[in-house]
């Protein structure tokens, strides 16, 4: 692996990570007022985005930092 495939996934992971807590955001405003198939299809929204960091972070950083947490 390279640098700068590790740069490159250090910079994904940071933006996926900012849109994840955004999505976490609107999730709790949903389940508190609306609830029904937008949270449901937003929740695996939040699910997956978190199985992309994750496998990013596996591939391209392990062992440089810890995952970034929910």
């Amino acid at each position: 692996m390279q640098t700068r495939d590790a740069a490159q996934a250090e910079v994904l992971i940071r933006a996926l990570c900012d849109v994840r807590n955004k999505m976490l955001q609107r999730l709790q405003w949903l389940e508190k007022h609306e609830g029904g198939w937008r949270t449901a299809a937003l929740h695996r929204d939040v699910d997956e985005a978190q199985a992309h960091i994750t496998n990013l972070h596996r591939r391209y950083l392990i062992g440089n930092a810890p995952p970034p947490a929910e």
